[in-house]
């Protein structure tokens, strides 16, 4: 059976410098693509880093600017250097990244890039979460349709590919959707994670390394698909820039999980290291057919639905804060 080999990215980002973690980001696709991967992925806003200091403090007007004006635009050469990045190499992208918009908004985004350096899909995450909320905004009606089709070429031909960002995995009508676009490889990305600390540990589980894992775990089985479990580092750089020593995210070296999970729910992979400060690239050969395999026993969208008593309605359109007045017949009711 033919395989596909994907890279899921544990590394550090260059906290706060948008041009440094482009680069680093470039430097990492040329290993995954070096070490045969079609498909590389990246984790929760990897550039220009996850602002962990928001779980420590929620106002940080120094910090924020700098975040702000280092996130990356989606119409900016740094995203061109990132799709022709992709192009030299023959791999798609999956990025994570701080979307900064015309206005110094930020969003937590996400963009899929075709191996031959197209930018085939940009979304955002539709409510970010908790502490997210000081920071980024809202997505949107078209950030539903988060997956693609990709063209790896032969012998792999096209795949639909998709992507959330973190706690999207535990919104139950978000996961559905996504996953009735018939994604066979899902990105999964987070941001760093700390492993548990056991059943008196002060934060929830569910924000746990395990936590996190469990929630790609159970996605990779409701929608039968691939799961690449993408998540940053941050070491003693990172804490030092954003001061999270005393925040409950990435106050201490570490956040590394990344792997590999099979439409079953298993685990393909090892972890890098130990402790999670390890930085590197996780490799899977994905075998595809068994995708149908899992779909012939569960198949949430297909036969193990009923959509006679239960089914999800969806309104895609996007919500602009600038609308056309309609004319005035047509405010009248006059066709």
């Amino acid at each position: 059976m033919t395989t596909l080999r994907v890279a899921a990215i544990q590394a550090e980002p260059v906290y706060l410098d948008l041009a440094a973690s482009v680069q680093k980001a470039c430097d990492l696709i040329a290993t995954a693509a070096a070490g045969g991967a079609k498909l590389v992925a990246f984790s929760e806003c990897w550039i220009p880093g996850y602002p962990a200091w928001i779980w420590a403090r929620p106002v940080d007007v120094v910090l924020q600017t700098q975040y702000t004006t280092n996130s990356l635009s989606v119409t900016s050469p740094s995203m061109t250097l990132l799709c022709a990045t992709a192009k030299k190499h023959s791999i798609a992208i999956v990025l994570g990244f701080s979307e900064q918009t015309a206005s110094h908004s930020v969003y937590i985004s996400q963009a899929i890039i075709s191996p031959t350096g197209t930018l085939l899909m940009h979304r955002r995450k539709l409510k970010p979460t908790h502490m997210e909320r000081t920071i980024f905004g809202d997505g949107s009606g078209r950030d539903l349709n988060n997956v693609v089709e990709v063209d790896f070429g032969a012998p792999h031909g096209k795949i639909k590919v998709g992507c959330l960002a973190c706690w999207e995995h535990a919104q139950p009508l978000l996961k559905y959707h996504t996953i009735a676009q018939g994604e066979t490889i899902h990105i999964a990305m987070w941001p760093p994670i700390a492993p548990s600390t056991g059943v008196d540990d002060p934060g929830l589980w569910s924000m746990s390394a395990e936590g996190c894992l469990n929630l790609s775990q159970t996605y990779a089985i409701e929608s039968a698909a691939f799961v690449v479990h993408a998540t940053a580092v941050c070491n003693e750089n990172g804490i030092e820039t954003m001061g999270t020593q005393k925040g409950i995210v990435a106050n201490t070296p570490g956040g590394g999980h990344s792997c590999v999970i099979a439409p079953d729910g298993r685990r393909l992979t090892e972890p890098i290291g130990p402790t999670g400060t390890e930085e590197g690239v996780v490799y899977a050969d994905l075998e595809i057919g068994r995708t149908v395999a899992a779909k012939g026993f569960l198949d949430v969208v297909g036969h193990y639905s009923r959509p006679d008593l239960l089914w999800l309605g969806v309104d895609g359109r996007q919500k602009e804060v600038v609308v056309a007045v309609r004319e005035e017949k047509d405010r009248e009711g006059v066709v």
